[in-house]
């Protein structure tokens, strides 16, 4: 029997595939949190890949917290490359395979049309270099790796704009949200089961893959979506980025391509608006 390691695992992905693995016993699946594969802590990362031996590896977890990356450099590169480049040897040094989660903020936003995986990176922010050198060490250490860029990841584990948005709408009479930022939406179970979908396909094809939900959306068109919903009475108004400054600059445009990830792995990819309802159910 295969064993998957999950790492990050009380995280959004994390938390999602572990919905998702009971419906595939033919693996044995480890979800490490903290306790069992911290990633920044690298001698220990080391020794528990060592014992753990797993055959897949899905490096869900990362450093994500945007805005404070800017003050914690060190951290985000240790958690967001180091280790990563350690857990990218190990599956090449012990034949196993991976796929990493990376992000769309490897890019800068200057792009006006769908970003392919061939895209210049150019990321403005920390997090972004972080994620980015983490993407070079991965190919470096292990070609064979899968990488998949994603974007706006939601699900009803963790903390993300979704629960932020129903919260604040429970809570206030009106609320204002950026309408100058372009991209599209992930529900972290329909990434999930991408991931499953990938590992239980009959070929392996690495290299950098873009998924996201179908949809091309501001963040304010995504609150009008989940007011929508949820049947909430909030008002909500479109503000520019100018109007709401983050200590982390954001790109404007990160509307992810799918087309290779999708005939790739003949992978239907629903719309966001569908995955989204779900939450709701």
């Amino acid at each position: 029997m295969k064993k998957i390691l999950v790492t990050g695992a009380t995280g959004q992905l994390g938390s999602e595939l572990s919905v998702l693995a009971p419906k595939y016993p033919q693996y044995e699946w480890i979800f490490a949190d903290r306790t069992k594969a911290t990633l920044d802590n690298l001698e220990f990362l080391q020794s528990q890949l060592e014992a753990i031996n797993a055959d897949i590896i899905f490096n869900c977890g990362a450093y994500t917290a945007v805005d404070k990356a800017e003050s914690e450099k060190d951290l985000a590169f240790t958690i967001n490359k180091s280790a990563v480049a350690l857990i990218a040897k190990f599956t090449a040094d012990n034949n196993a395979r991976l796929i990493h989660i990376s992000t769309d903020y490897v890019f800068d936003g200057s792009s006006s049309i769908a970003l392919t995986e061939e895209a210049e990176t150019n990321p403005i922010n920390v997090y972004g270099e972080s994620k980015l050198a983490g993407e070079i060490v991965c190919l470096k250490e292990n070609p064979e790796s899968i990488i998949i860029r994603t974007s706006w990841v939601y699900s009803k584990f963790g903390n993300n704009f979704v629960k932020t948005m129903q919260r604040l709408m429970q809570e206030r009479d009106e609320i204002n949200v950026v309408n100058d930022q372009i991209g599209s939406p992930t529900h972290a179970t329909d990434l999930a089961q991408a991931m499953i979908n990938i590992v239980e396909s009959s070929k392996w094809i690495p290299g950098i893959y873009n998924y996201s939900n179908e949809g091309e959306i501001s963040w304010y068109k995504f609150a009008l979506s989940i007011k929508e919903f949820g049947g909430y009475n909030c008002k909500v108004g479109g503000i520019s980025s100018s109007s709401y400054p983050t200590p982390a600059k954001r790109p404007k445009f990160s509307l992810l391509n799918k087309t290779k990830i999708k005939s790739v792995y003949n992978l239907e990819i629903p719309n966001y608006k569908e995955s989204l309802k779900k939450i709701f159910i």
